[in-house]
């Protein structure tokens, strides 16, 4: 349950990530609740996972998975652009983590 457990944790970063962007500096109640709400979601499944998992692993595979889903996703639903420099810095990311793991 723990593996779950952070891939849980790691939607909810997404989420909490490609909200800040909508509520627009917390100018906006919605999408401000969203990100307060994936936020605390986040760290909460975060911690489940971490009953079994140790935090040199669990939580660099957190950060990677949710900096991987954001850039993904950022590209893809907002227009952003994939440089160059993005999709090497996002395979150094992997293999950062690998290296921990």
């Amino acid at each position: 349950m723990a593996w779950v457990f952070l891939l849980v944790a790691a939607l909810f970063e997404i989420v909490f990530a490609l909200s800040m962007k909508s509520a627009q500096g917390f100018t906006r109640p919605w999408p401000s609740l969203l990100v307060v709400v994936a936020a605390i979601a986040g760290i909460y499944f975060l911690t489940l996972s971490l009953r079994e998992l140790p935090v040199s692993v669990a939580y660099p595979i957190w950060t990677a998975l949710g900096s991987l889903g954001t850039v993904t996703l950022a590209v893809l639903l907002m227009g952003e652009a994939l440089t160059l420099a993005k999709a090497v810095s996002v395979v150094l990311i992997v293999a950062g983590v690998a290296g921990l793991k």
